[in-house]
């Protein structure tokens, strides 16, 4: 973390952690009961991703640290660890804010040494959390891109980011803007419980379709896949046909990773609402943080092949943006990986009438857009042990051309 003194006035006694020129506040209003907030002035605002990334950008921008809602999955829990933060509730209610980010990217825009690159935002946490509805760093923000003419995308689970639409347009006039929202499921009662500070996934649906029908080109990451819990044939296809039916440009599946942090985390909670199901995920997480590659392979098939049904994919060329020239999509690695023919049957899916037998994944070049996951494993990059998302280009047999961005963290 990289940060000066707050000149705010209205201090209360920040953490040692920040300075003793920060400022914690704490708001008695029932979206911020709860919640923690650590205003810092931040010393940069852009984030060099590592030159050994496979990322299809080189810059983040993350103007918040934690986030409240609170997904009991999210691989950006372990960061949280790094300013000796709890990752469990810590994360959810100890959100860090950089209140200069604007005025500081507008700064380091301007700088002689910027050469316009992509920037990537909600590649860590949401730039479209509560938080956001009260500080409002991202109109600053995109105000900063448009007026710069630079390019860069958006992944959220929030619907805030409609509230920015005019600005988004604006942006799309001069720059390559892409937004992607995350949906990994439609069940309702599953997303009451393992992601309870968001939206709706109707709700970030609609957004969606409002995005798209502004021509602001949005993808869906349909992200995580939870094995034993969203993965069934049955909810596939709801998730996917919901995806269909909000317009999206492309749809990526991501199965369920679980890094440190993240695990310990979400174990907890599935022996808490799912005790029968331990046992099975120490099974099929015993190789490490990634589920098995057959695995992983037979999510993104069905996907695919539910993709091509519902017709998903840009319907014109340039109805996707891209932050980089086309990257290849890897073949799926993780623990466990088997040739086709000798694949064990999909098991950890269910019922023996699911179907059997992994395809292989195809290795393309594409172009596709600037949609940036937050969460979930990948099925096309190596397994690594570092803490940032890996990006490879994934779409469905049926988009035409069009791709989405997936991720894992390395």
């Amino acid at each position: 973390m990289r940060w000066d003194g707050l000149s705010h006035d209205d201090s209360s006694g920040a953490p040692a952690l920040f300075g003793t020129d920060a400022v914690t506040r704490t708001f008695d209003t029932p979206e911020f009961r709860g919640i923690t907030f650590h205003e810092i002035r931040a010393r940069s605002i852009l984030n060099r991703v590592p030159g050994a990334s496979r990322m299809p950008f080189e810059w983040t921008l993350n103007p918040y640290r934690g986030c409240s809602h609170a997904c009991v999955y999210c691989f950006a829990r372990k960061t949280h660890s790094y300013l000796d933060l709890d990752t469990g509730l810590g994360f959810d209610s100890q959100i860090v804010v950089k209140v200069n980010a604007p005025d500081l990217l507008r700064r380091e825009l301007a700088s002689r040494r910027w050469q316009g690159e992509h920037i990537a935002m909600g590649t860590n946490v949401d730039c479209y959390q509560r938080a956001e509805g009260r500080y409002r760093l991202m109109p600053g923000i995109l105000a900063a891109l448009r007026d710069h003419a630079n390019p860069f995308s958006i992944l959220t689970k929030g619907t805030l980011i409609l509230r920015d639409l005019d600005l988004l347009r604006q942006a799309a006039e001069v720059t390559d803007v892409g937004t992607s929202v995350s949906v990994g499921f439609t069940d309702r009662e599953l997303w009451r419980t393992v992601e309870p500070g968001t939206p709706s996934p109707e709700r970030r649906l609609e957004v969606c379709r409002t995005l798209t029908a502004n021509g602001i080109p949005c993808s869906v990451l349909m992200a995580p896949v939870i094995p034993y819990l969203s993965d069934s044939p049955e909810q596939l296809r709801e998730t996917v046909r919901a995806v269909a039916a909000a317009g999206a440009g492309s749809v990526t599946p991501l199965v369920l990773h679980l890094r440190p942090g993240a695990r310990e985390w979400f174990m907890e909670w599935l022996a808490r609402h799912h005790p029968r199901l331990v046992r099975r995920y120490e099974v099929l997480y015993a190789d490490g943080a990634y589920a098995p590659t057959w695995y992983q392979r037979q999510i993104t098939r069905r996907v695919h092949e539910l993709a091509d049904e519902y017709g998903i994919g840009p319907s014109h060329p340039g109805a996707a943006r891209r932050p980089r020239g086309p990257a290849p999509a890897p073949e799926p690695v993780g623990p466990r990986a088997r040739a086709h023919p000798t694949d064990p049957p999909l098991t950890a899916l269910g019922p023996a009438s699911r179907p059997a037998g992994p395809l292989p994944l195809p290795r393309m070049s594409l172009p596709g857009p600037a949609s940036v996951p937050q969460d979930g494993g990948v099925a096309g990059a190596p397994a690594r042990e570092r803490g940032r998302p890996t990006w490879t280009a994934v779409t469905s047999p049926g988009s035409r051309g069009g791709a989405g961005w997936s991720s894992r963290p390395e």
